[in-house]
């Protein structure tokens, strides 16, 4: 069967969205268009604006010293496709019903941020990864869902347009990345040697994408837009033109040296990098995050110069955090801060300026203050909160605590801005192929002093001088998952709190496991 072609036609984006109606015009000071710029992997102290004087994000920077930043954005799951939905819903991944890397997401269980949009007569357009993971539909569907934009440009069209263009040759002398196996060859698939890729700035796919999307608010800069454009950096192997090549050396980065605590959960993949490895690793992840702040700016830029400064919303986020090093590790699949923690930006005429805050922001609650500022009607199954009455200094709170899930090894988490709380079921090494060698730990209890350990580096679980705070937290973990898991009225009665805890950090998506055949098509 021919798998359908998303979209693969250049310049057939909708030249003009439905006609106008009531909808079509923002009421008071609402915004009429907005622009969501999310990133792959970036995590909140890889950017200027967060303190890292190593790095140069001079475009995100201008966006954070406009607009408002911060400090406590929480991803819902530290995994590309469960975050990526749970923000453009606003629900939990329980209740999207993606927990896992595999798992597709079903059109008819959720409406997005996109078909809300539509349906108040936005033009919608998505540039760049979904992670919608279609591919597990395509025994079933005739043509890939949609999920509400117009029009969805993934990768194949900028590889259809790069085929048809006249490249000059690369540069002679130069060494560029080639992919390697992960398991095999850590080294050479985190691109250790900090290696360009084969492509020139102009003709590279983030830039693409960045112009293209400004075509397409050009074409409907008259009416109202939702513009999504989702970068594929900085994640792994670290992606970057050639004109980036020597951009961060080994000595311009900072290397985390972790703690013994960290000895158990280092995957075996890890283990085996030298020094400089490690720092080449970084730079270039710093590399790949200085090319994207570029794009960043081509799109802030353009926007100025369209006219559209004063009436868009731009936002700022990334799906999850990674670890550089941090914990002694290099990914994502944990629920320490660098991990789970992703920069948040809101810019825009009527946003604060230059203002920083602690509140607890999650992934589900960008859809739900989209709406607020747009002046539309709020998403009637979005579990998330809107943040308008944070920006309009009524309060500094919105929320008490934000939570995070991580199904692939059965990590549920809750945070507030003192305590961190991590259970694990530990029924099996860790998975995605990050397998410590260590074997299944069994159920594990994790509690940080935020505060006073923000690296994270003292688990006071086991100290009975916290057993009061254990409970707690552990209480108000369960006490969550029944307000948000999709299920949790069949909760078994006779659980105790590790029981219960085990019965919500269990997956139930219909997909695929990694590097696995689909295990369900349809429920």
């Amino acid at each position: 069967m021919n798998k359908p072609l998303r979209n693969f036609t250049l310049g057939l984006l909708p030249l003009a969205m439905a006609a106008c109606t009531d909808q079509s015009k923002p009421a008071g000071d609402a915004y009429k268009n907005v622009v969501v710029l999310i990133s792959d992997d970036h995590s909140h102290h890889t950017l200027g604006c967060y303190g890292n004087e190593f790095i140069r994000t001079p475009n995100l920077d201008r966006m954070a010293q406009q607009g408002v930043r911060f400090e406590n954005g929480y991803c819902n799951a530290p995994i590309c496709s469960a975050s990526r939905q749970s923000i453009l819903t606003g629900k939990y991944p329980q209740a999207t019903g993606v927990t896992m890397l595999f798992t597709p997401f079903s059109q008819q269980n959720n409406v997005t941020i996109a078909e809300h949009l539509s349906n108040q007569g936005f033009a919608t357009a998505l540039f760049g990864k979904t992670h919608f993971n279609d591919w597990i539909w395509s025994p079933v569907y005739d043509e890939w869902p949609k999920y509400g934009f117009d029009s969805i440009m993934t990768n194949g069209v900028h590889n259809q347009w790069l085929r048809e263009q006249q490249q000059p040759p690369m540069p002679e002398g130069l060494d560029f990345y080639v992919r390697a196996g992960a398991k095999e060859n850590p080294a050479g698939f985190w691109n250790s040697d900090n290696r360009p890729h084969a492509v020139f700035d102009e003709y590279s796919q983030g830039t693409f994408f960045a112009n293209e999307a400004l075509q397409f608010m050009k074409r409907n800069k008259d009416g109202r837009f939702l513009a999504w454009i989702a970068f594929n950096e900085p994640h792994a192997p670290f992606h970057y033109p050639v004109e980036y090549d020597g951009t961060y050396g080994t000595d311009d980065v900072p290397l985390p040296e972790g703690s013994d605590e960290d000895d158990r959960w280092v995957p075996e993949i890890f283990s085996r990098l030298s020094e400089q490895q490690r720092r080449g690793i970084i730079g270039a992840y710093y590399t790949s995050v200085e090319y994207m702040d570029k794009n960043v700016g081509i799109v802030l830029d353009g926007i100025d110069k369209l006219g559209l400064t004063d009436n868009t919303l731009v936002i700022y986020i990334s799906d999850n955090g990674y670890l550089l090093y941090d914990h002694k590790r290099f990914e994502k699949h944990t629920m320490w801060a660098e991990s789970v923690q992703i920069p948040v930006i809101f810019n825009g005429k009527t946003i604060p300026q230059g203002m920083v805050t602690d509140a607890l922001f999650e992934g589900v609650d960008l859809a739900p203050t989209i709406c607020d500022l747009l002046g539309v009607p709020p998403m009637e199954a979005a579990q998330g909160e809107s943040f308008v009455p944070l920006f309009k200094g009524v309060t500094d709170d919105i929320k008490q605590y934000a939570m995070s899930v991580f199904l692939e090894d059965n990590l549920v988490m809750l945070a507030d801005k003192k305590w961190k709380y991590v259970f694990m079921t530990g029924k099996r090494d860790l998975g995605l192929e990050y397998a410590t060698g260590f074997g299944a730990p069994g159920i594990q209890h994790f509690l940080y002093d935020m505060e006073n350990n923000p690296r994270e580096t003292h688990n006071l679980a086991n100290d009975l001088a916290y057993k009061s705070v254990l409970d707690e937290m552990k209480n108000h973990l369960i006490s969550r998952f029944k307000e948000i898991h999709p299920y949790a009225n069949e909760l078994p009665q006779n659980l105790n709190t590790d029981g219960k805890l085990m019965w919500f950090a269990e997956p139930r998506d219909v997909g695929a496991e990694y590097g696995g055949e689909p295990l369900r098509i349809l429920e």
